[in-house]
């Protein structure tokens, strides 16, 4: 899995169409060949599942996937949403799928005298969902944007679940190499966000979900360069609360108070971080303050430790109000906090 991760060319999502077109939608190299050799079959064996004479369109698709599992589950919801369950071919291509799928699916899509219609379309789920966790991002801003499309309509939900700190959901990075070479890679739907507290007993629920709680996601880059005058850095917001009045210039306003710009400097440089210096150039301070927190989560170990599965098992438990351990049974947090009620109800009367 993290050799395969650790690529960061791509390739054209559909195979025949020129990688090099300006607004080519391109996908992970590596990630589109592990799931190139396992998506016929486990599209045919989707099918399969279907009872004789009832059709998959009664049925709910949810598609899952951990790590490299979470990045084919993109993928493979990708192709399933915009396409149907083409067992024609294993991903999308130029050349025409070949037409034996319809053996496979006689079952439930035959024409009136009993044979297999030649122009059926693939068929599809009743519903198609798609819950993975710690998965790297799997394509370009085109790809990403394609698949951002088919949310709400081909596909009914989608989630990208990650925990904490974990680096893995947060690569590949985009690559600017000396403005010669230039990589792109962009996050599929929208992120939840879940996470463990210190307090192993606390019993609040940690759970951040894009589009819904307040903010900005903490996962996606975000713009590197911004105007080093724009709010939030160092200069931008020097000059925001130095700003001028009708008294500034004696003449009728436009100018910056000698008094409130001193007052201003102080004032700001009490908070002063080192952020702050990278946008006196230029560069976004939440984009430097994001690149850091990346590598201090790589130094502390946080950040492939929250990757591990048992970590996104005890983490999911308590975004959903469980205290869920492997090997251990599932718990009701309010029931540990009447607990701890009574233990702290029984310690305080053995002091009385």
């Amino acid at each position: 899995d993290l050799v395969t991760d650790a690529s960061i060319i791509q390739e054209a999502w559909v195979q025949g169409e020129d990688v090099d077109e300006e607004d080519a939608v391109k996908v992970h190299t590596g990630f589109r060949s592990s799931l190139d050799s396992i998506s016929r079959k486990l599209k045919e064996l989707v099918l399969a599942t279907v009872a004789p004479g009832d059709s998959i369109s009664d049925y709910d698709l949810v598609v899952t996937g951990h790590s490299l599992g979470g990045a084919l589950s993109t993928l493979f919801t990708a192709d399933i949403g915009e396409y149907g369950i083409d067992a024609g071919r294993s991903l999308p291509q130029l050349e025409p799928s070949e037409p034996w799928w319809n053996s496979l699916a006689s079952g439930f899509m035959m024409s009136k005298d009993g044979t297999p219609t030649a122009k059926t379309p693939p068929p599809r789920p009743k519903s198609l969902r798609m819950y993975n966790f710690g998965s790297p991002r799997v394509g370009n801003a085109q790809f990403a944007a394609k698949f951002d499309s088919l949310v709400g309509d081909e596909i009914n939900e989608a989630y990208r679940i990650v925990n904490g700190a974990d680096v893995v959901a947060r690569m590949p990075r985009t690559v600017n190499a000396l403005n010669l070479v230039s990589i792109g890679y962009e996050h599929c739907g929208p992120t939840v966000l879940i996470s463990i507290p210190e307090e192993a007993e606390d019993a609040q629920a940690l759970l951040w979900i894009e589009g819904k709680s307040e903010g900005q996601c903490p996962v996606r880059d975000g713009t590197a360069m911004t105007s080093p005058l724009s709010q939030g850095s160092l200069l931008g917001d020097i000059i925001s609360q130095a700003g001028g009045d009708e008294n500034s210039t004696g003449e009728g306003g436009g100018g910056i108070n000698l008094g409130k710009l001193t007052s201003a400097v102080k004032d700001r440089f009490a908070s002063f971080e080192a952020s702050d210096i990278t946008s006196l150039v230029g560069i976004d301070k939440k984009f430097v303050e994001r690149e850091s927190n990346i590598i201090q989560s790589l130094i502390s170990g946080e950040a492939l430790s929250h990757h591990m599965e048992d970590q996104y098992y005890m983490a999911m438990g308590r975004a959903s109000g469980f205290m869920a351990k492997v090997g251990e049974d599932i718990r009701p947090m309010d029931l540990l906090e009447s607990q701890k009620l009574e233990v702290a109800e029984l310690s305080a009367a053995k002091e009385d």
